[in-house]
């Protein structure tokens, strides 16, 4: 492709003799030769006793950087990902490396004006209203012991349990005042089916079958769970008032007509946010149809990483490790590459398509509009300016933030 170069570079004379130098200084402290201290073996002692090969690789290292910026300079392009190198011949003379060095592909805008994407108008209907409200009182409801009835859908019964296949006890299967909320679905089938009804100190046997996708020494196998409900709770749903509302961040609402008013600016916001970003995605994604670029693998490859360590990292922040992830879900790593390849050429292709919109309007920003921009940020993070820029790494990141920002109500403005 047109924005791949391969550009051979050579090693050699004095700046491969001195890594070959260091590289046999930095061994030679590490390995022990017959009749000398480890360090004081002459190099062509070393070197008779290991070989010259064994100073090769950490002579690459020490002459790769330079032989990098020589690349660089010799193919004259920006590179959009890691240069691949290999190496192509090492003696004790030289060494030949190959970079391959891929810049960003040739971008022909299209058409990205009067594109007659539609935008939806939000509405929020009396129903949907009802259903936040009640979401909102169940968010809020407290959960109160329940003296008399017996365990409903929606209860919490606290039980004791035991659990036995084959007339012995199964292993984690025990538990005593255990919290189980009916309609969770948290056991096996039937077994909330079976507590559903029972009385505070009553104790019942449930004669179930382990589902067939089950665990494979137990999937199919009947098992006999002896249950105790010790106690009962239910959701006490509160009442709409003037607590309810100050509960809720509501100082200045007093009745239940100013209530649903908020309840329905709540859905109206969320729907509007909701209409933008489709709108804000169907003319990217129209605008980018009408764009011509051919996008090497290797760079869909490296954005395809870029967003596994960040589903990685998201995963942490929930106290998962990503091989726990894999085991659990079966997924692997090729897997997860197929799988957020298509979402990852989406994402070349909009930035692509803004960062040529940025060009073609001539968007730019003073430094000063820059700098304000990372202030406002700061503030809005609760972190410093200095924070901000090394999150970041520079306030040029910034400003490519600002233009593809403008970049995208241009497109709005003008669809």
């Amino acid at each position: 492709m047109k924005n791949v170069k391969e550009i051979e570079i050579i090693i050699n004379g004095e700046p491969w003799e001195t890594a070959l130098d260091k590289s046999y200084k930095k061994r030679n402290k590490e390995v022990k030769i017959e009749g000398f201290r480890k360090g004081t073996a002459p190099k062509n002692i070393y070197i008779k006793k290991f070989g010259i090969e064994s100073l090769y690789m950490d002579a690459v290292d020490a002459v790769m950087d330079e032989a990098y910026k020589k690349a660089l300079a010799e193919a004259n392009i920006t590179p959009v990902i890691e240069p691949s190198v290999d190496i192509v011949n090492i003696n004790e003379k030289e060494v030949k490396f190959k970079f391959t060095i891929t810049s960003k592909p040739e971008v022909t805008l299209g058409d990205y004006k009067d594109l007659k994407v539609k935008k939806e108008k939000a509405t929020v209907t009396k129903e949907e209203i009802d259903e936040e409200v009640a979401k909102i009182k169940n968010q809020l409801a407290e959960i109160a012991p329940k003296t008399e009835g017996k365990v409903e859908k929606g209860n919490t019964a606290v039980i004791d349990f035991e659990g036995f296949v084959d007339g012995k006890p199964l292993d984690g299967g025990k538990g005593e005042n255990y919290p189980l909320e009916i309609g969770t679905n948290t056991f096996i089938p039937g077994f909330e089916d079976g507590v559903i009804g029972m009385s505070i100190g009553e104790t019942k046997e449930l004669n179930l079958k382990f589902p067939e996708d089950y665990v494979a020494d137990l999937k199919g196998k009947e098992v006999k769970f002896n249950v105790t409900v010790r106690e009962i709770k239910e959701r006490v749903i509160p009442e709409l008032n003037e607590d309810f509302y100050k509960d809720l961040g509501y100082e200045n609402v007093k009745t239940e007509e100013e209530f649903i008013k908020e309840v329905e600016h709540v859905i109206l916001d969320r729907k509007n946010a909701d209409i933008e970003d489709k709108f804000i995605e169907d003319i990217l994604s129209k605008a980018s149809e009408n764009m011509k670029v051919e996008i090497n693998d290797e760079i869909i490859s490296d954005e395809v990483h870029r967003m596994i360590h960040q589903f990685e990292d998201q995963l942490k922040m929930q106290g998962i490790k990503i091989d726990d992830y894999m085991n659990i879900t079966g997924m692997t790593h090729d897997k997860l590459h197929e799988q957020m390849s298509p979402e990852a050429t989406k994402r070349i292709k909009y930035r692509y398509l803004l960062e040529e919109i940025a060009n073609a309007e001539k968007i730019d920003f003073t430094e000063e509009e820059v700098n304000k921009k990372a202030a406002e940020m700061a503030e809005n993070y609760g972190i410093t300016v200095e924070e901000l820029l090394k999150a970041y790494g520079s306030n040029e990141i910034v400003k490519y933030d600002m233009k593809m920002h403008r970049a995208i109500e241009i497109l709005k403005e003008n669809n």
